[in-house]
């Protein structure tokens, strides 16, 4: 692994019956990097993310997180992994209704075995900062769209990832929103020493982040900025 690269897939394949959603894909990801995946639907970027964060195995090649193979794991591992050193954010962020939004911050500490009076306190610090002072205590419903996705952001940054995966996060609000936590999504990642691995279909979306790679037919066909591609 080269120095200061902290996720890397090599060689990637995955085949779904008779159909092959991934041809031999490479990406490499730097430390506090921001990379944006674009494609068509179908091209495979949402496959391609998914191997990456150890939520499906590929069929052939290599994941690499800080040097250690992710695609050799059992599933209990990866699923260990995935609480502990991978966030998520997705398009309609996937809170729990029944809980109040600290309590969905708070979540993955307390899966990862966190006592829930710590969590909710590690949890509460994230609220300033993101701009949801005051509302700890709102559940979803109560929350707009913009707000309900910064709350999904202090989720995935709570345990204090090394990678943050993004699949189309701004997919569900409007443009000024979308806008507006695109800044948020990577600067707070940055500034928490996170890298950032972003789905979209949006080129103005992309255009947040420090790397491009462009996925179409399984196959990566360019990439830009500081995103590696290893052959």
């Amino acid at each position: 692994m080269s120095e200061g690269v902290v996720l890397e897939g090599r060689a990637l394949v995955k085949r779904f019956g008779p159909a092959t959603a991934l041809a031999g894909v490479g990406l490499r990801v730097q430390r506090g990097e921001s990379v944006a995946i674009m494609g068509p639907s179908g091209s495979g970027k949402s496959t391609l993310l998914h191997c990456l964060a150890g939520i499906m195995k590929p069929d052939e090649g290599e994941v690499t997180l800080l040097g250690q193979r992710v695609d050799t794991m059992r599933e209990r591992e990866r699923s260990a992994l995935r609480r502990t050193k991978f966030g998520f954010l997705f398009q309609f962020g996937q809170l729990l209704p029944e809980l109040p939004a600290v309590e969905n911050v708070a979540l993955p500490l307390m899966l990862g075995g966190v006592p829930r009076g710590v969590a909710v306190n590690q949890a509460m610090a994230w609220f300033g900062p993101l701009g949801l002072a005051g509302m700890e205590s709102r559940r979803p419903g109560e929350l707009s769209g913009g707000q309900a996705q910064r709350v999904a952001i202090a989720r995935a940054l709570v345990t204090g990832p090394a990678v943050v995966f993004a699949d189309e996060p701004t997919g569900a609000l409007d443009q000024a929103t979308g806008q507006a936590t695109m800044d948020l999504l990577v600067e707070a990642t940055r500034g928490n020493g996170a890298s950032l691995v972003l789905v979209t279909h949006d080129r103005e979306v992309a255009r947040w982040c420090d790397g491009l790679v462009e996925v179409r037919d399984g196959l990566v066909v360019s990439g830009t900025a500081t995103a590696g591609v290893p052959r």
